[in-house]
Protein backbone atom coordinates (compact mmCIF):
# COMPACT_ATOMS: atom_id res chain seq x y z
CA UNK A 1 0.00 0.00 0.00
CA UNK A 2 1.39 3.43 -1.20
CA UNK A 3 1.79 5.96 2.03
CA UNK A 4 3.22 8.63 0.01
CA UNK A 5 0.39 10.89 -0.33
CA UNK A 6 -0.47 10.39 3.42
CA UNK A 7 3.13 11.27 5.08
CA UNK A 8 3.56 14.11 2.78
CA UNK A 9 0.22 15.73 4.12
CA UNK A 10 0.80 15.03 7.69
CA UNK A 11 4.44 16.26 7.50
CA UNK A 12 3.32 19.29 6.15
CA UNK A 13 0.17 19.61 9.03
CA UNK A 14 2.46 19.31 12.14
CA UNK A 15 6.15 19.65 12.27
CA UNK A 16 5.79 17.46 15.70
CA UNK A 17 4.43 15.24 13.72
CA UNK A 18 6.95 14.84 11.12
CA UNK A 19 9.73 14.80 13.53
CA UNK A 20 7.73 11.35 14.68
CA UNK A 21 7.97 9.74 11.44
CA UNK A 22 11.13 10.57 9.96
CA UNK A 23 12.38 8.58 13.24
CA UNK A 24 10.19 5.92 12.54
CA UNK A 25 10.99 5.38 8.79
CA UNK A 26 8.24 3.54 6.59
CA UNK A 27 5.03 3.16 7.63
CA UNK A 28 4.19 -0.43 7.92
CA UNK A 29 0.73 -0.27 8.91
CA UNK A 30 -0.11 -2.76 6.01
CA UNK A 31 2.00 -5.28 7.60
CA UNK A 32 -0.02 -4.81 10.72
CA UNK A 33 -3.30 -5.55 9.02
CA UNK A 34 -5.50 -8.49 10.94
CA UNK A 35 -6.90 -11.52 8.67
CA UNK A 36 -9.96 -13.14 9.06
CA UNK A 37 -13.88 -13.03 9.02
CA UNK A 38 -16.20 -10.65 10.95
CA UNK A 39 -15.58 -13.02 13.97
CA UNK A 40 -12.34 -13.65 14.23
CA UNK A 41 -11.63 -10.06 13.76
CA UNK A 42 -13.88 -9.15 16.45
CA UNK A 43 -12.85 -12.15 18.95
CA UNK A 44 -9.32 -10.66 18.61
CA UNK A 45 -9.87 -7.39 19.36
CA UNK A 46 -11.90 -8.10 22.57
CA UNK A 47 -9.01 -11.01 23.82
CA UNK A 48 -6.98 -7.51 22.96
CA UNK A 49 -8.94 -5.37 25.12
CA UNK A 50 -6.96 -3.61 28.65
CA UNK A 51 -4.44 -5.96 28.26
CA UNK A 52 -0.71 -5.54 27.26
CA UNK A 53 0.11 -6.92 23.35
CA UNK A 54 2.14 -9.46 24.49
CA UNK A 55 -0.43 -10.90 27.12
CA UNK A 56 -3.08 -10.56 24.40
CA UNK A 57 -1.00 -12.39 21.63
CA UNK A 58 -0.44 -15.09 24.12
CA UNK A 59 -4.06 -15.64 25.37
CA UNK A 60 -5.43 -14.96 20.93
CA UNK A 61 -2.39 -17.75 20.09
CA UNK A 62 -3.70 -20.48 22.85
CA UNK A 63 -7.42 -19.54 22.22
CA UNK A 64 -6.84 -20.08 18.30
CA UNK A 65 -5.45 -23.52 19.82
CA UNK A 66 -8.28 -24.57 21.28
CA UNK A 67 -9.75 -25.46 17.36
CA UNK A 68 -8.32 -26.72 14.25
CA UNK A 69 -9.49 -23.97 12.38
CA UNK A 70 -10.94 -20.80 13.63
CA UNK A 71 -13.88 -21.48 15.08
CA UNK A 72 -17.26 -20.61 13.85
CA UNK A 73 -20.23 -18.85 15.88
CA UNK A 74 -21.85 -22.37 16.31
CA UNK A 75 -18.27 -23.73 17.54
CA UNK A 76 -17.85 -20.77 19.99
CA UNK A 77 -21.08 -21.34 20.97
CA UNK A 78 -20.95 -24.48 21.84
CA UNK A 79 -17.42 -24.38 23.52
CA UNK A 80 -17.28 -25.26 27.17
CA UNK A 81 -16.43 -21.39 29.37
CA UNK A 82 -13.65 -23.50 31.44
CA UNK A 83 -12.47 -24.93 28.62
CA UNK A 84 -11.83 -21.17 27.14
CA UNK A 85 -10.66 -20.51 30.55
CA UNK A 86 -7.56 -22.51 30.25
CA UNK A 87 -6.93 -20.44 26.85
CA UNK A 88 -6.69 -16.99 29.92
CA UNK A 89 -9.21 -15.78 29.14
CA UNK A 90 -11.91 -13.79 31.69
CA UNK A 91 -15.37 -14.78 32.51
CA UNK A 92 -16.34 -11.36 31.85
CA UNK A 93 -14.81 -11.90 27.86
CA UNK A 94 -15.69 -15.24 27.20
CA UNK A 95 -19.75 -13.55 28.11
CA UNK A 96 -18.33 -11.13 25.30
CA UNK A 97 -17.32 -13.81 23.04
CA UNK A 98 -20.54 -15.78 22.82
CA UNK A 99 -22.65 -12.56 22.68
CA UNK A 100 -20.95 -11.98 19.38
CA UNK A 101 -21.09 -15.65 18.09
CA UNK A 102 -25.15 -15.47 18.85
CA UNK A 103 -25.90 -11.59 17.35
CA UNK A 104 -22.94 -12.39 14.61
CA UNK A 105 -26.05 -13.86 12.03
CA UNK A 106 -27.99 -10.73 12.26
CA UNK A 107 -24.86 -8.73 10.61
CA UNK A 108 -23.15 -8.43 7.08
CA UNK A 109 -20.21 -9.58 6.57
CA UNK A 110 -17.25 -8.13 6.58
CA UNK A 111 -17.51 -7.86 2.37
CA UNK A 112 -20.65 -5.79 2.81
CA UNK A 113 -19.51 -3.61 5.74
CA UNK A 114 -16.80 -2.57 3.40
CA UNK A 115 -19.49 -0.04 1.66
CA UNK A 116 -20.76 1.75 5.01
CA UNK A 117 -19.59 4.59 6.59
CA UNK A 118 -17.55 4.68 9.99
CA UNK A 119 -20.31 5.75 12.08
CA UNK A 120 -23.07 3.04 10.96
CA UNK A 121 -20.44 0.13 11.27
CA UNK A 122 -19.98 1.33 15.00
CA UNK A 123 -23.38 1.62 15.68
CA UNK A 124 -24.40 -1.76 14.49
CA UNK A 125 -21.29 -3.54 16.18
CA UNK A 126 -21.38 -2.04 19.32
CA UNK A 127 -25.16 -3.52 20.11
CA UNK A 128 -22.14 -7.12 21.33
CA UNK A 129 -22.06 -6.88 24.64
CA UNK A 130 -18.66 -6.03 25.58
CA UNK A 131 -18.01 -4.54 22.17
CA UNK A 132 -17.70 -0.44 22.21
CA UNK A 133 -16.36 2.20 19.88
CA UNK A 134 -12.63 1.07 20.56
CA UNK A 135 -12.77 -2.29 19.43
CA UNK A 136 -14.77 -1.65 16.25
CA UNK A 137 -12.45 1.33 15.67
CA UNK A 138 -9.36 -1.40 15.64
CA UNK A 139 -11.59 -3.05 12.99
CA UNK A 140 -12.13 0.01 11.11
CA UNK A 141 -8.18 0.47 11.10
CA UNK A 142 -6.45 -3.11 10.61
CA UNK A 143 -9.55 -5.20 8.89
CA UNK A 144 -11.54 -2.69 6.62
CA UNK A 145 -8.67 -0.34 6.11
CA UNK A 146 -10.07 3.27 6.71
CA UNK A 147 -7.97 6.06 6.48
CA UNK A 148 -9.45 8.50 8.82
CA UNK A 149 -9.50 6.82 11.99
CA UNK A 150 -8.38 8.48 15.60
CA UNK A 151 -9.45 5.85 18.15
CA UNK A 152 -9.69 8.54 21.70
CA UNK A 153 -10.53 6.14 23.59
CA UNK A 154 -6.93 4.40 23.34
CA UNK A 155 -4.51 4.89 26.16
CA UNK A 156 -1.25 4.14 23.89
CA UNK A 157 -3.10 7.00 21.72
CA UNK A 158 -3.66 9.21 24.63
CA UNK A 159 -0.09 8.95 26.05
CA UNK A 160 1.63 9.66 22.63
CA UNK A 161 -0.01 12.48 22.22
CA UNK A 162 0.55 13.61 25.94
CA UNK A 163 4.21 12.83 25.16
CA UNK A 164 4.43 14.55 21.68
CA UNK A 165 2.94 17.99 22.84
CA UNK A 166 4.19 17.83 25.93
CA UNK A 167 0.80 18.03 27.67
CA UNK A 168 0.48 18.20 31.67
CA UNK A 169 -2.02 14.98 31.47
CA UNK A 170 -3.82 13.06 29.12
CA UNK A 171 -5.59 14.30 26.94
CA UNK A 172 -9.55 14.23 26.39
CA UNK A 173 -11.56 13.56 23.55
CA UNK A 174 -12.16 16.91 22.66
CA UNK A 175 -8.15 18.02 23.02
CA UNK A 176 -7.52 14.74 20.60
CA UNK A 177 -9.77 16.48 18.16
CA UNK A 178 -8.55 19.24 18.07
CA UNK A 179 -5.00 18.22 17.72
CA UNK A 180 -5.95 15.82 15.33
CA UNK A 181 -7.49 17.60 12.94
CA UNK A 182 -4.74 19.36 10.97
CA UNK A 183 -4.20 15.33 10.02
CA UNK A 184 -7.22 14.77 8.77
CA UNK A 185 -8.04 12.76 6.09
CA UNK A 186 -5.38 10.51 7.22
CA UNK A 187 -5.59 10.07 10.99
CA UNK A 188 -5.53 6.37 11.00
CA UNK A 189 -1.46 6.47 9.94
CA UNK A 190 -1.22 9.22 12.30
CA UNK A 191 -2.52 7.39 15.14
CA UNK A 192 -0.25 3.94 13.69
CA UNK A 193 3.22 6.68 13.85
CA UNK A 194 2.27 7.77 17.40
CA UNK A 195 1.42 4.01 18.43
CA UNK A 196 5.08 3.44 16.75
CA UNK A 197 6.34 6.42 19.02
CA UNK A 198 6.03 4.66 22.08
CA UNK A 199 8.29 1.87 20.96
CA UNK A 200 10.92 3.70 20.41
CA UNK A 201 13.32 6.59 22.38
CA UNK A 202 12.41 9.13 20.08
CA UNK A 203 14.03 12.85 20.37
CA UNK A 204 10.50 14.42 20.60
CA UNK A 205 12.15 17.45 20.93
CA UNK A 206 13.61 18.28 17.80
CA UNK A 207 11.39 20.55 16.43
CA UNK A 208 9.55 22.31 19.58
Amino acid sequence: MDYSLALASLRAADPLLANVINQVGDCRLAQDRSQGDLLATLAESILYQQLSGKAAAAIHRRFLQLYPEPPSALELLNTPDELLRTAGISRPKIAYLKDLATKLPEFPSLEALADWDDEAIITTLTQVKGIGCWTVQMLLIFRLHRWDVLPTEDLGIRSAMRRLYDLPDLPAKKAMLELAAPWQPYRTVASWYLWRSLDLELDLAAHK
